[in-house]
């Protein structure tokens, strides 16, 4: 951004008694010349407001877009939500990281399945203080499930050191303590229990076997809409159903998975997208009246609402849902903003699913979506769009007024430099004549005093 120049200290040194006046001449003129400059240099101020108000006006109708790509996701079922009709039966959980598709399962749960468990023998020492004693004086123990050896050396000889070893050890069984006596007589124990289901057998030996099977585990079985006729048989209580979908089996029972686009994400999308537009609205408000904002009265900011307006007042679709306020989305016409009752949108979404659907629509095919997509990409696309050609004018004329000041500061410059030469000629002849009208006054001051004296 230019700005005024100014006297360099020292280019101008005068030394008649005219020195002042010709100085202020300079300075007059250069006032006079700058004055073009100063305009410019205000403009430039202007320029620099309206570019950064392009730029807040296209980040609030950016988040406008980013609410409405949103809801596209959630409408085309990118999130989906699940559940299980009894939740006592069966618990569901999706993959984010999979290709989900919605679907309704029905769970027949046969049996939820069991583990096996094992205790140490009552033969053994009783152990009353864990961190202490051990149910084995051995350092070293040879523990079997199913097929699978593995071999435990306690960091202690205690019955706890015995405990974090064989968890520990990446057997598939899990250690803990039990306590079978009184509480003035603790008799602590070994128990194990296998991290798969069904009868696995489990056996822990220091030379002789420590356990004793306290309980055979069963697999899990189950069925599938019904399918197959003999139920699937699983070692562990979590199964797959669909790619990304799995449900944890916790009682035998019957009960309906459903796997659907999630009605909270619209609505939290819907909610972002009224946020959104009423921020954008009140921007576009500050750019009116006589204290407006840097866009006071330009064509962009009628644009801009002309957009707004197209996009709270769409209709289309059919049955139940054919406007936004059929979703629950009403417009304020004293205030120019949305707002939104989820409750109202809920109830629609159980009742009309297909009709919220069809008034959505796609952000490429046809309804909402499309239209406030193409409204919006319209607003900010890179190469054609509103805010693009906005910006290109702002840069053009502040890059012309640049080099108009540029070359209005060289003029100045020059002139300036001119005057200051013109000016020191003048001053040097004045200081010249006036030092000859001194000698002169002298010359004859001393010869009248002389003619006076008799001289």
């Amino acid at each position: 951004m230019g700005t005024t120049p100014s006297l360099t200290p020292g280019n101008f040194n005068g030394t008649s008694q005219y020195a002042g006046s010709l100085q202020n001449m300079i300075n007059h003129e250069v006032a006079i010349a700058s004055i073009p400059l100063n305009q410019l240099t205000q403009n430039l101020s202007s320029l620099q407001a309206e570019a950064n108000e392009i730029g807040t006006l296209q980040s609030k109708f950016g988040a406008i877009l980013t609410s409405i790509q949103s809801l596209t996701s959630a409408s085309a079922g990118n999130s989906l939500a699940a559940s299980a009709s009894d939740s006592t039966v069966a618990s569901v959980t999706l993959d984010s990281k999979s290709a989900i598709s919605a679907g309704n399962y029905n769970l027949t749960v046969v049996d939820p399945g069991s583990a096996s468990t094992t205790l140490s023998n009552s033969t053994l020492p009783t152990v009353s203080d864990p961190t202490t004693g051990s149910i084995s004086s051995s350092s070293s123990f040879t523990l079997t499930v199913g097929a699978s050896t593995f071999t435990v050396n306690p960091a202690q000889n205690t019955l706890d050191g015995l405990v974090q070893a064989i968890n520990a050890a990446g057997a598939p069984v899990s250690a803990s303590l039990v306590n079978l006596g009184p509480p003035s007589s603790p008799d602590y124990r070994l128990s194990l229990q296998s991290t798969a289901l069904g009868a696995v057998p489990i056996q822990l030996n220091d030379g002789t076997d420590l356990l004793s099977s306290l309980t055979t585990g069963s697999p899990a079985q189950y069925q599938v809409n019904g399918q197959p006729s003999t139920p699937i048989s699983s070692d562990s209580s979590t199964v797959t159903l669909a790619p990304g979908v799995t449900v944890d089996l916790l009682k035998a029972g019957q009960t309906t998975v459903s796997v659907s686009p999630s009605a909270s994400a619209a609505s939290n999308a819907l909610s972002s997208f009224v946020a959104a537009y009423n921020a954008a609205s009140a921007e576009t408000g500050t750019n009116h009246g006589s204290a407006g904002g840097a866009l006071t009265g330009q064509s962009l900011v009628f644009e801009l609402e002309q957009s707004l307006r197209n996009l709270a007042g769409y209709s289309g679709g059919s049955g139940a849902v054919q406007s936004l306020a059929d979703l629950g989305i009403t417009f304020n016409d004293s205030s120019g903003t949305l707002s939104f009752d989820q409750n109202q949108f809920a109830g629609v979404s159980a009742a009309h699913p297909s009709d919220v659907a069809a008034f959505l629509g796609s952000g490429t095919g046809s309804g909402f979506l499309a239209s406030a997509t193409g409204v919006l990409n319209g607003l900010q696309d890179p190469t054609t769009g509103l805010f693009q050609a906005a910006s290109a004018t702002n840069q053009a004329q502040t890059t012309s007024d640049n080099q108009q000041i540029t070359t209005t500061q060289d003029r100045i410059t020059a002139m300036q430099a001119s005057l200051v030469k013109q000016m020191t000629a003048a001053d040097t002849l004045i200081a010249q004549l006036e030092s000859q009208v001194s000698y002169f006054t002298t010359l004859f001051a001393d010869q009248q005093n002389a003619s006076k004296n008799g001289g």
